[in-house]
């Protein structure tokens, strides 16, 4: 039988972090989930340190970056929902997912919650520079990725895959295109911070850049009028620094 959750992993030459996240799954109290991990050939020990975990699914080969990765992981996935966990994040408690799975059975098309900020060593950053929406549709990304996407699990039968035009910003692209499949009135906030994050990404590594592709998202989505508009305030607030 497959499972009802998919987590899904990506990593490369992720040693350093996937040992959290391996540990994290593990610890979860709802057991109907499978564990995916999606490897870009690494040459560390990240491998090694997955493998010593009981059950986990693992692809490894050469990839053409994080979101062909991604898209991997979907194909790769048995579970009715996908949620991306990636190296380095956690679920906030053993008991996460096992809130993710009531609201699964229920049979939600997305689910989702808060995020807080983690640095390496796990002490909370503060909370994201976005609060999520209480009732989410498909305008509600135009006013930026207000969910955390580790934090956003959809029914896998409406995800498409993503858009590798994008380098760091597909899943932004890949949310708002899960939401326009979803229905709304199935879409649910659990009400709580369900995802630690490590400050440290590939997005954070590439602001200016990921901005640029933001822009082009909103511009896809909402127009340029509108994505002009939000894209000045956004811009204003990463480079003066505001979180």
């Amino acid at each position: 039988m497959n499972p009802l959750i998919s987590v899904v992993t990506i990593t490369y030459n992720a040693a350093d972090t996937i040992g959290v996240t391996m540990a994290s799954v593990a610890a979860q109290s709802c057991r109907d989930y499978e564990h995916v991990v999606i490897d870009g050939a690494s040459r560390d020990a990240t491998l090694e340190i997955a493998r010593g975990y009981a059950g986990v699914r693992i692809l490894s080969e050469p990839d053409r970056g994080l979101y062909d990765a991604m898209n991997k992981g979907l194909r790769m996935a048995r579970g009715k929902y996908v949620l991306f966990l990636n190296s380095g994040d956690t679920f906030h408690s053993p008991e996460t997912l096992e809130a993710y799975a009531r609201r699964a059975r229920l049979g939600d098309d997305i689910i989702y919650g808060d995020t807080v900020i983690v640095d390496s060593e796990r002490r909370v950053l503060g909370p994201r520079h976005y609060s999520v929406p209480e009732r989410l549709t498909a305008g509600s990304f135009a006013k930026g990725m207000l969910i955390c996407h580790q934090a956003f699990m959809v029914r896998k039968g409406i995800a498409p895959d993503y858009d590798l035009s994008y380098r760091f910003s597909a899943d932004y692209d890949w949310t708002i295109r899960c939401i326009k499949n979803a229905d709304e009135s199935r879409c649910t906030n659990l009400g709580t911070v369900t995802i630690d994050y490590l400050s440290d990404g590939l997005t954070d590594r590439n602001k200016m850049k990921s901005l640029r592709e933001r822009y082009r998202v909103m511009a896809r989505h909402y127009g340029h009028l509108r994505a002009l508009r939000r894209h000045a305030a956004l811009v204003a607030g990463k480079v003066f620094g505001k979180r």
